[in-house]
């Protein structure tokens, strides 16, 4: 037998290229479909390992785990953080049964939820301030220092109510008068109160009345103040550090250990809380420079260019009449101009082109931004976080701004830089859930009002009378009196206040891990093992009677995990059909091939040639093309992925950048890859030769010999 297939295999290479029509046709295309299989492979294989790095690396893990009665499926990434899920009554419990099961590494506690958040506007935040100076005064505090500063604020607000009045008078001019809402009008007059001398003159005889006319009429007419969806994780903010490697402060430092905190994904606070001309600049220069685009032919960027021009009003607002001043000279003698009007200098500035943008995108980083606040909140500020808990009621917790993070190669994602962090503690806080410290205040507002426990079997007697003396005797003693001091906040000012303590207090750490969570993130030794893992996980906990499941990371990830299931479908399906149709255009190829050797075939019929020997002969020789062919584009392929591997395929997109796992994609060839081609481009050479073979066997050899003649 072996010496059988050492002489088919002879014969085989030898009538390797014995017909030009074969060799060209069927040999191409087992090449080109072997090439086809390797570089594929690999780049699915190599995105779909950065999608896995970028999930589990940032907030998923290798395993999510969560409540199994839970209304809605886990999705880390996309959604607003209104998903129902079932909570987990005690992360300590779970975290003890978990951290048993080999290969786990750690087991961090997660919450994943959203609010929306006023940033604030620029006349706010500058009437604040001269609050803050006005009451120093009229505390006793008069030096000379202080007055400088009030007047200087004073000075400020002037200078905006003379912005918004310029505004209003636009608008005026712009709109028939008959066509102004009675609002529009209340502004005017608001405006021109503000404006006028009178006003100012009044303000040092009462200034507090005339602060809450600005707070309350000018103010709202300011309306660059942004309701910023904020999606945040609560964790453990610690664990969270050393769990993802990826991860690393940007600006300000990590949430001390026992401090409520918040950290803003570097990304998110870049692309909504910088300035927006600022950040447009940003923009341009990244097309500019390193998507190598052009304003002139770009027309994302010309409407940049223009939005920056016509929206001058952030800035205008923010500048007191000193600053003003200043930023007028530096501008008239950058561009050469003796316009006097900030406004109009500021529009010329911005109209930039290809040739001026770099050097005026120094000049506003170097000389304007320093007069600036480029971020409408800062890292070290106070953030006031509403949401609203399942059951419906608003919370509100103010938080301070510790700084900034991301995740190493993911920086240009907003995938993964749309998602802040906060404390565990104060997640729960505003999710809802009873933490330590709602208890304690629940305690005192029992304690003040006399309330006291009542068992469930005497309810009844309680509430609609009883045995009177009974229920005496067996009642507790009345708690003493509670001191006037002692007694729970109720009015707004105080219970603000109370909050506000509540939330610069310190906790005790253990408490993260003694409270509620609605999921957590396992961190795995061997990544390669999920499948297992998760195995593994369900047995553990359904024997210690949790009520959770665990899912992989693709699952955890929503609509973003399943996208790489859909890039295998795509990918498999495109090769479905490539050799499908490569099995038609093979086969006919050697049935034409086959055809011109009926006389060869016929000869060695006649010389004693069984028909298994004709078989054996013209499949081994389709098995050897497609091997020869197929291990040739197998080799050019691993060829090209190397090649692609030593320089990366950049990432065109922000989306790309997530999908790679970072700006660019490096693709590894994986031995598992070029096997596979082979073994495709064999099965469908070897398959495309039955046909052919069984039509070679009908021939008889008389038939065959007389076809020549």
């Amino acid at each position: 037998m072996f010496s059988t297939l050492r002489v088919l295999v002879q014969i085989a290479f030898r009538n390797l290229f014995a017909s030009r029509l074969k060799t060209a046709i069927v040999g191409g295309i087992v090449f080109f479909g072997a090439l086809l299989v390797t570089v594929g492979g690999s780049l699915l294989g190599s995105v779909t390992g950065g999608m896995a790095r970028s999930i589990t690396g940032t907030l998923a893990g290798d395993v999510q785990v969560y409540g199994a009665s839970s209304k809605d499926d886990l999705a880390i990434f996309g959604g607003f953080g209104d998903q129902n899920l079932a909570q987990i009554d005690s992360f300590e419990t779970l975290k003890a049964v978990v951290e048993k099961v080999p290969n786990v590494a750690r087991v961090v506690p997660m919450g994943i939820s959203g609010a929306l958040v006023t940033s604030g506007n620029t006349i706010d935040l500058v009437l604040e301030k001269l609050r803050n100076a006005v009451r120093k005064e009229t505390q006793g505090d008069r030096s000379p220092a202080l007055l400088a500063e009030i007047e200087a604020q004073k000075e400020h607000v002037r200078q905006m109510v003379q912005v918004l009045e310029g505004e209003q008078k636009n608008l005026v001019a712009l709109v028939d008068a008959t066509k102004l809402t009675q609002e529009d009008r209340d502004n005017a007059m608001a405006l021109a109160r503000a404006a006028s001398p009178q006003f100012w003159a009044d303000f040092d005889r009462d200034p507090l009345n005339a602060l809450e006319f600005l707070e309350n009429k000018i103010a709202p007419q300011s309306t660059d103040a942004d309701m910023l969806m904020l999606r945040y994780v609560g964790t453990d903010l610690s664990a969270f550090g050393r769990s993802f490697d990826r991860f690393r402060i940007v600006d300000g430092k990590p949430v001390p250990p026992g401090k409520r905190g918040f950290l803003f994904a570097k990304y998110f606070y870049e692309d909504r809380i910088k300035l927006r001309t600022a950040r447009r600049l940003d923009k341009i220069r990244e097309a500019l420079s390193v998507k190598g685009q052009t304003i002139a032919s770009d027309p994302d960027l010309q409407r940049m260019v223009h939005e920056n021009e016509r929206q001058t009003r952030e800035i205008l607002l923010q500048l007191d009449p000193t600053s003003t001043r200043n930023m007028t000279k530096l501008l008239r003698d950058e561009l050469g101009s003796k316009e006097t009007d900030l406004g109009r200098l500021l529009a010329s500035f911005f109209a930039m082109d290809d040739a001026s943008f770099e050097r005026r995108y120094h000049f506003f980083y170097d000389r304007l931004a320093p007069m600036l606040e480029l971020y409408r909140i800062r890292v070290g500020d106070t953030l006031t976080i509403k949401a609203f808990t399942k059951t419906g009621y608003s919370r509100s917790i103010n938080l301070k701004v510790y700084g900034t993070f991301e995740f190493q190669g993911l920086e240009k994602s907003p995938l993964a830089g749309s998602v802040n962090l906060m404390d565990l503690v104060s997640f729960r806080d505003l999710y809802g859930f009873l933490t330590p410290d709602n208890q304690k205040e629940v305690a005192r507002i029992e304690q003040a009002a006399g309330e006291r426990a009542i068992d469930r079997a005497h309810a009844d007697d309680e509430l609609f009378g009883g045995d009177s003396k009974a229920d005496a005797a067996q009642a507790p003693p009345a708690p003493p009196p509670m001191p006037k001091e002692a007694m729970p906040a109720v009015s707004a000012p105080l219970e603000k206040l109370h909050r506000d303590d509540r939330a610069a207090r310190d906790y005790d750490p253990a408490e993260l891990e003694k409270g509620v969570v609605l999921d957590a993130a396992v961190v795995l030794r061997d990544h390669s093992k999920v499948d297992q893992a998760i195995r593994d996980i369900g047995a553990a906990t359904k024997r210690a009677g949790l009520d959770v499941k665990a899912v992989s990371w693709q699952d955890a990830a929503g609509i973003i995990g399943k996208l790489v299931m859909t890039f295998r479908l795509v990918l498999y399906l495109a090769f479905l059909v490539i050799f499908l149709v490569a099995l038609v255009i093979i086969n006919n190829a050697l049935v034409m091939a086959t055809l011109e050797r009926v006389r060869e075939i016929g000869t060695l019929r006649a010389v004693g040639a069984q028909k298994t020997f004709v078989l054996g002969m013209l499949v081994v020789e389709a098995a050897t093309l497609g091997g020869v062919f197929g291990g040739l584009g197998a080799g050019v392929g691993a060829l090209v992925v190397a090649l692609l591997g030593a320089q990366g395929i950049p990432a065109t997109s922000d989306v790309m950048n997530f999908f790679f796992s970072g700006p660019r994609l490096y693709p590894s060839l994986a031995p598992a890859t070029v096997a596979l081609a082979i073994a495709i481009v064999l099965v469908v050479a070897t398959l495309s030769s039955f046909y052919p073979a069984w039509l070679a066997m009908r021939v008889s050899p008389r038939e065959a010999m007389a076809s020549d003649e």
